[in-house]
């Protein structure tokens, strides 16, 4: 089997993230040469998703998605992620409109508080991409049925960390 072979299936039969280390040690090369090879997996097609954490298979009937709009100040991060994972649904991505670069996507695939807690871990002392938006971000969210996803967005609006359009007074026109 050759190399690149060989990542995709380490990764398409992985229940867990599979960092560009444990490949390379796996495969006997070096980090930057995985990085590459996942590079041009991907740009050949084949669905590998890069997260914080690893890559991991893209699983496309893993339940339905949706988009969700949030706004908090960071230090709720860690509340805004638990509450969505607390109601059985993960957390696949956050993504941000950037000025100049549009729509800016990080990929996350977080589903329980010890991923989001590896998360929030590494990401002391960097900002998170909803600084570049004052705090406003979405989320994709993946959940089994739609029951979930009513369940998180009650929990984010009881929080206070739904984004929501104002309501308008009657006296308003």
């Amino acid at each position: 089997m050759d190399r690149k072979a060989a990542i995709i299936e380490a990764i398409r039969t992985s229940e867990t993230p599979v960092s560009a280390s444990a490949l390379a040690r796996k495969l006997h090369v070096s980090r930057q040469i995985i990085v590459g090879d996942i590079a041009l997996i991907r740009a050949s097609g084949t669905q590998i998703i890069a997260t914080p954490r690893g890559y991991v298979w893209e699983r496309s009937n893993a339940g339905s998605e949706r988009k969700i709009a949030v706004m908090h100040a960071p230090q709720q991060m860690r509340e805004e992620l638990y509450t969505i994972v607390d109601q059985g649904a993960e957390v696949v991505d956050v993504i941000v409109e950037h000025p100049t670069y549009g729509q800016l996507v990080g990929q996350l695939q977080l589903s329980s508080r010890y991923d989001v807690d590896q998360f929030i871990d590494r990401m002391q002392g960097n900002e998170p991409l909803s600084q570049l938006t004052h705090g406003v971000h979405l989320h994709t969210i993946r959940c089994r049925d739609a029951a979930v996803f009513e369940r998180v967005e009650n929990a984010l609006r009881k929080k206070g960390l739904l984004y929501e359009e104002p309501k308008r007074s009657s006296d308003q026109g």
